[in-house]
């Protein structure tokens, strides 16, 4: 279950704009959540979606005001406690089976990826995030999706110079 901030929530998958593609499960479960073409456009814009939208599309279960999304989620996790452990085991059992992809295309999805982290475009994209700040700047890891769209025309300007 996934629960999210109408007003603090960033989801997306930037992997695609950094010359990469979602390697950790996503490709293999968005789909399942938000249709397919919902999908591509969370996969392929590499774009962040709030948490109405993340509501909306299906990407998460419920968004909630800020201020109230910790209550909800420790009423609901206590609610859900107080069941028989072996009727919740059994449920989220067969939920699973129908709802979750497979090891072997988990397996595939993540040596996929491993790949793509050996192609020089890829390789080239993610130095670039990172001289910008990527996982060192907080300010650029809020907007950091707004480059990714002119990430490699930024870079020809700037060899240009």
């Amino acid at each position: 279950m996934r629960f999210a901030s109408r007003e603090n929530t960033r989801l997306g998958h930037p992997e695609v704009g950094v010359g990469l593609h979602p390697g950790g499960g996503g490709t293999e479960r968005l789909p399942h959540l938000v249709g397919r073409g919902r999908a591509l456009e969370i996969v392929l814009s590499a774009n962040d979606f709030d948490g109405e939208t993340a509501e909306r599309y299906g990407y998460v279960n419920r968004a909630l005001p800020d201020a109230e999304l910790d209550s909800f989620v420790d009423a609901l996790a206590r609610r859900i406690a107080s069941f028989d452990r072996r009727a919740l085991a059994a449920a989220k059992n067969l939920v699973n089976h129908v709802s979750l992809p497979s090891a072997d295309r988990l397996l595939d999805a993540f040596t996929s990826f491993g790949t793509a982290l050996t192609w020089p475009e890829a390789q080239h994209r993610i130095q670039a995030v990172l001289e910008r700040g990527l996982q060192r700047d907080a300010d650029f890891e809020k907007t950091w999706p707004e480059v990714l769209g002119n990430l490699v025309e930024s870079e020809a300007k700037g060899s240009r110079r």
